[in-house]
């Protein structure tokens, strides 16, 4: 049925107000399953409406008109804890803002505002960092802060999320779509850095999800801008459900730690991703990352990524499997270990060596076009677990350093312009195809990338 003739409710109709003092949640969450018993829409009219977690329900929208803002609560009381997957495991905690779980046929849209009013949950995911560093424990503190995340599409199928909506300053992830298919995100404005930098405000993030298209959103954010994630370590393996069939495309990064980044979940593995007319701009400081760590394990495969332009970005390609060790090697103190949480006990669960390198098989980059660039490629992985085939169509790159590529099998420059202030570092001879001799040098004991010895806080962002 077409939206113009579906029955549209609003929230007045349940007693709620725009700009009232107190929380609307009661009102909103019946008029939303209003408009999911008749097939119909619940639009929120211009003002603020505060509220805490809403979950959607099938066959229905909300949709926010211009000048809408749905406010988040800055308690989290206000979000009921859920069965979920958060940051590669699954387990129990606060629910979104606007929830879409196991629903069916369901469009979130709009030209209005949601606003997570994340400051708070920043201030204190921050706080308890700095108590649980010292406890050798900061690998813990994402999952015990618990802040919302702003939009969650989860077990879900045929969603709609878009229409000119403004996402800002969620506490946590701004859009996850987890175990989802059929899911199509178009015309968004994402913007996290409006009332101070927010940690790990990822944009979209693609988790072990399929037939996905991402278009036309634009992403100011304070992590990855785009990522796609596929579970982390033995719960991830235990998962094992990969991101696959995915188009990101038209889409623009003014602010962020990436433009798009594959992990670090990468437990489920990825294939078949494309991203196509991708724009990156500094101080976003890595335009393609591949990131992983050695308990993740997966693999990717037939990914491809064509015409993206990275203007003043400082590494156009990263690619490592020693992401952020401070966050990835989880270890449990023995101090600790009597009155740890069952979710500790699954992040430490051991992996074994050769299951836990993520293997990625093939990676194309065509017309990708980098100006300002420090260094042009910080690639490596292990040599138990080569990168199979790099492959570098009609690119150009201007930049400083050359950097490395490392532990890889063949990587083919065809028809790209390099400019490149010293050479690339390569392990041996023979690996690379169009490559000019003078642009390469060979030095079989250059390391790998290693940040390991920086302070956590600076890891984060390496």
């Amino acid at each position: 049925m077409p939206a113009t003739e579906r029955r549209v409710f609003t929230p007045q109709d349940f007693g709620a107000e725009p700009d009232a003092p107190g929380l609307a949640t009661a009102a909103l969450q019946a008029g939303i399953d209003a408009a999911a018993a008749a097939g119909g829409v619940l639009r929120l009219g211009p003002g603020v409406w505060r509220s805490g977690a809403l979950f959607l329900k099938s066959g229905m929208a909300l949709e926010l008109a211009e000048g809408a803002t749905l406010r988040g609560s800055p308690q989290r009381a206000d979000y009921p804890l859920i069965d979920t997957r958060v940051a590669g495991i699954e387990m129990r905690w606060p629910a979104a803002l606007v929830n879409l779980i196991g629903v069916r046929h369901c469009a979130l849209r709009g030209a209005g505002t949601i606003d997570g009013d994340g400051a708070g949950f920043w201030a204190a995911y921050w706080a308890l960092r700095e108590q649980y560093a010292p406890r050798g424990l900061r690998w813990a503190s994402d999952y015990d802060a618990q802040r919302p995340r702003l939009v969650l599409v989860q077990s879900a199928r045929d969603i709609f999320v878009g229409g000119g909506l403004r996402l800002r300053r969620s506490g946590f992830w701004t859009l996850h779509l987890c175990y989802s298919r059929q899911v199509r995100v178009q015309d968004l404005d994402i913007r996290n850095n409006d009332d101070g930098r927010g940690p790990s405000t990822d944009g979209i993030d693609i988790d072990s999800s399929e037939r996905v298209l991402v278009r036309r959103v634009h992403i100011a954010v304070n992590d990855d801008a785009v990522a796609f994630k596929a579970g982390r370590d033995a719960d991830g393996l235990r998962v094992a459900r990969a991101t696959r069939d995915v188009l990101v495309a038209d889409c623009r990064v003014t602010d962020g730690a990436t433009g798009v980044a594959f992990g670090s979940e990468t437990s489920g593995g990825f294939e078949r991703v494309r991203v196509r007319r991708l724009r990156v701009r500094a101080p976003v400081p890595v335009g393609v990352l591949v990131k992983s760590a050695r308990t993740r394990g997966g693999w990717a495969q037939d990914i491809r990524l064509t015409d993206v332009r990275l203007d003043g970005v400082a590494v156009p390609l990263r690619i490592t499997l020693d992401w952020n060790p401070a966050y990835s090697r989880a270890v449990l103190p023995p101090a600790e270990a009597e009155n740890a949480p069952p979710h500790w006990r699954l992040l430490t669960t051991p992996v074994p060596a050769a299951q836990g390198l993520m293997h990625l098989k093939s990676l194309t980059l065509q017309c990708l076009h980098a100006s300002g660039a420090r260094t042009a490629f910080e690639v490596d992985a292990d040599a138990q677990a080569p990168i199979g085939t790099l492959q570098l169509q009609q690119c150009s790159i201007a930049a400083a350093h050359g950097g490395h590529l490392l532990d890889v099998q063949a990587v083919r420059f065809e028809g790209c312009h390099l400019q490149l202030g010293t050479p690339v570092v390569l392990q041996q001879a023979g690996v690379t195809q169009g490559l000019p001799a003078a642009l390469q040098r060979i030095d079989p004991a250059h390391p790998r990338r290693d940040v390991s010895a920086l302070a956590p806080e600076v890891q984060d962002v390496q």
